[in-house]
């Protein structure tokens, strides 16, 4: 069995401190590489209403990748000694307009849709080659903190349950697993689908 990454194995940064290449070469050129994380930033059909020039150039706008100064990024990477290995898409809820009409986030709750204090997980990615090792967690940890430092009021996650014996694609995981966020400390919060559920991280008291 690979032993787990140890935690200072790791460093995860904000992405607009990394480099466009960094930020590709965790993304690949298989599902995320053609996505470029724009899922819930595109309205309609992601691939018949954007291209993949399109939606790269997004993302590195998003992110602002290369620019240590900017005043917002999009999401986390994660290093491996000093090889880029993962990703975390975090941002306010309302920086993805595509959530506002899917079931999983609101079935079941009372939530302003337009409050930006509340932020989000929305993809979590390892490099192959790096997984199974624990990364995921520790960029689920970086989410916490990151979204904490930058004034949110509380962090959700829509995270899929996984289940013995049950084949679930890498694809379909990249909204991350439940027991992924319970061990970061969320708790669940709805339970909108059979294989999915809401989970949140609350940073300020009677939130």
């Amino acid at each position: 069995m690979t032993e787990p990454f140890a935690g200072h194995d790791v460093r995860v940064v904000p992405a607009n401190a990394v480099s466009g290449v960094d930020l590709q070469a965790v993304l690949g050129t298989s599902d995320p590489g053609r996505c470029q994380c724009q899922k819930f930033k595109i309205r309609g059909w992601m691939w018949t209403n954007s291209t993949q020039l399109e939606r790269t150039a997004a993302l590195i706008e998003q992110t602002g990748c290369g620019d240590p100064d900017a005043r917002t990024t999009s999401g986390l990477v994660a290093y491996v000694d000093d090889e880029p290995a993962g990703w975390a898409a975090v941002e306010p809820r309302t920086a993805y307009p595509k959530l506002r009409d899917l079931r999983v986030p609101w079935t079941g709750r009372a939530e302003d849709k337009d409050d930006d204090s509340v932020w989000a997980v929305t993809c979590l990615l390892v490099r192959k080659g790096f997984r199974g090792r624990g990364l995921t967690y520790q960029l689920v940890l970086g989410a916490v903190d990151f979204a904490r430092e930058r004034g949110a009021r509380a962090l959700e996650a829509y995270p899929m349950i996984t289940q013995p014996g049950r084949v679930i694609t890498w694809g379909e995981l990249h909204v991350g697993a439940r027991q992924t966020f319970a061990d970061a400390g969320f708790r669940e919060v709805s339970h909108p689908t059979l294989r999915r559920v809401v989970m949140r991280v609350d940073f300020r008291a009677g939130a």
